[in-house]
């Protein structure tokens, strides 16, 4: 494996870590500033990391939204130059006002390189997992 698929996938990484661990800061750290996201939950696809982030804020004030645990399994990276194209399956464990709920999902995160070797997601897609 080379270099640049060893930090594509330690960023892909260190955001699902951040994410699993409650590390908001962080989690919205790996993502560039105008990255989009489609979510089966939402109606509508977000534009920007500040537009996920308000969205976030507004389930955990409402719903007391939390992220108990995450875990990836069926891990593929494609690295396409200065692009890497990440996909898993995602068990992820969450508390609301409802209680606890376990979410089967799959994700698909686009990495680009920046000028400073860094990788940043800049897209990340979610979906139900097929029953």
């Amino acid at each position: 494996m080379s270099n640049a698929h060893d930090t594509a996938l330690a960023a892909a990484d260190a955001l699902i870590a951040a994410f699993a661990e409650g590390r908001t800061d962080d989690y919205f750290a790996a993502f560039a500033p105008d990255a989009t996201f489609v979510f089966h939950t939402t109606g509508r696809r977000l534009d920007s990391a500040e537009e996920y982030r308000a969205l976030w804020r507004k389930w955990s004030e409402e719903d007391a939204f939390r992220v108990l645990s995450c875990e990836s399994a069926d891990r593929r990276l494609q690295l396409l130059g200065d692009t890497a194209v990440f996909t898993h399956s995602v068990t992820t464990r969450v508390s609301t006002t409802a209680g606890e709920e376990v979410l089967h999902e799959r994700e698909t995160i686009v990495l680009h390189r920046t000028d400073g070797d860094a990788w940043l997601a800049v897209h990340e897609h979610l979906s139900a997992a097929p029953e």
